[in-house]
């Protein structure tokens, strides 16, 4: 196992840093943070001291170290360890502990989970991080955290989900507002400043009424839109950019992805059955 490092700050939380990293020699000094660290090892093992607890980590399992609180860490076998670490503010932690009903602090008192629902939740959080998807990625990476609290929060009151009605008015509104602003990239601020609830019940209402997370909806009605363009002859660049598609890579990954064939494909398609 070699050793690398890469740290990036999370596209719609830039005060949030995300690390991947793979370390056989490195060893950790103690040391403190004044944020949340949330690790999911990858691969191998590491040994973490977190407060007054020794722990080793293998893969699958979360290290949880709460804000100052002391830790180091090196490698607890010869081969190293691989994992993927971001490190939450206080003040996120903190917005959606509040988005939850919740007042105070999140504080953790296990230093190690083994929840594999979880890490999953996180492994996806963290490779979307740098998707071009920003609501993808927002969505994720608030999902990973809400799970984290609810889960295995040590101040946590018993969580009830709230009761909430109109939610397929909501959803209404919701493609109201993409229809009228297709072009724009869009965040879950934008849909519950709109509606009035917070970014979670932004979250349900999609699931609940679609089926679909916001960035998947989003993404489905950008194409729409899109193909409709091509379809009346646009070419595809300006086709994809009114639709808010970066670039036409981007576009025709997308249209793959759902349609199983290429704009250019559909466009050809097009062409032949105007000329009919």
């Amino acid at each position: 196992m070699s050793e690398f490092t890469e740290f990036w700050r999370h596209p719609r939380f830039v005060d949030l840093g995300m690390l991947k990293a793979s370390f056989r020699a490195h060893r950790y000094h103690l040391h403190t943070h004044p944020t949340y660290v949330i690790a999911l090892i990858t691969n191998g093992c590491e040994r973490i001291r977190i407060g007054n607890v020794v722990v080793n980590a293998t893969p699958g399992t979360i290290a949880i170290v709460n804000p100052e609180e002391c830790h180091d860490g090196e490698a607890a076998t010869e081969t190293g360890w691989s994992y993927l670490t971001l490190y939450p503010t206080v003040e996120l932690m903190s917005s959606i502990c509040e988005g939850l009903g919740q007042t105070g602090v999140a504080t953790f008192s296990r230093p190690l989970i083994d929840d594999p629902e979880l890490a999953r939740c996180f492994l996806t959080a963290h490779e979307t991080s740098r998707d071009s998807d920003g609501i993808r990625a927002e969505a994720s990476l608030m999902e990973a955290l809400r799970e984290l609290i609810l889960r295995h929060g040590a101040n946590v009151q018993p969580h009830k989900e709230p009761v909430y009605s109109g939610a397929r008015s909501r959803l209404l509104l919701y493609e109201q507002l993409i229809e009228d602003n297709i072009g724009s990239e869009f965040d879950l601020d934008f849909f519950a400043a709109a509606a009035g609830v917070t970014k979670f019940q932004v979250i349900r209402d999609f699931k609940k009424c679609a089926g679909l997370t916001p960035a998947a909806y989003v993404r489905i009605r950008k194409l729409r839109y899109a193909a409709a363009k091509i379809e009346q002859g646009y070419p595809l660049a300006e086709a994809g950019l009114e639709a808010g598609f970066f670039d036409q890579s981007h576009l025709s990954r997308v249209f793959r992805n759902i349609h199983g064939i290429t704009p250019g494909a559909f466009q050809s398609a097009s062409r032949t059955s105007r000329r009919r």
